[in-house]
């Protein structure tokens, strides 16, 4: 489950851990996926159930980057990864654009 993320994270230097929770009381299953380059203090949520067939269904996935209280809500892997390489590419031109005004400085 999320190969193309995990593939995305690797190649732009992320970290990452995994865990899988499954809820007593729930038919859903739970994987949660932190990340991050120097912290993983960023969080992706997946929940997903099975079909009659035994597929694995994704039914919601939350993005919460740098600890947020309200996450952005996907409901497949593609639409994630679109917005991620956006957000992410962006914050790494402002650290960029911070790292050079320093060393003028």
């Amino acid at each position: 489950m999320l190969s193309r993320t995990k593939e995305y994270l690797r190649q732009h230097n992320y970290r990452y851990e995994k865990s899988y929770i499954r809820p007593l009381m729930a038919p859903e299953s739970v994987y949660v996926f932190k990340f991050g380059r120097h912290s993983l203090n960023n969080r992706v949520i997946i929940r997903y159930g099975h079909t009659w067939t035994g597929r694995q269904r994704i039914n919601e996935i939350d993005l919460r980057l740098h600890k947020q209280k309200h996450p952005r809500v996907f409901q497949n892997e593609a639409d994630m990864l679109d917005y991620l390489e956006t957000h992410l590419a962006r914050r790494e031109q402002k650290q960029a654009d911070h790292s050079t005004d320093t060393e003028k400085v």
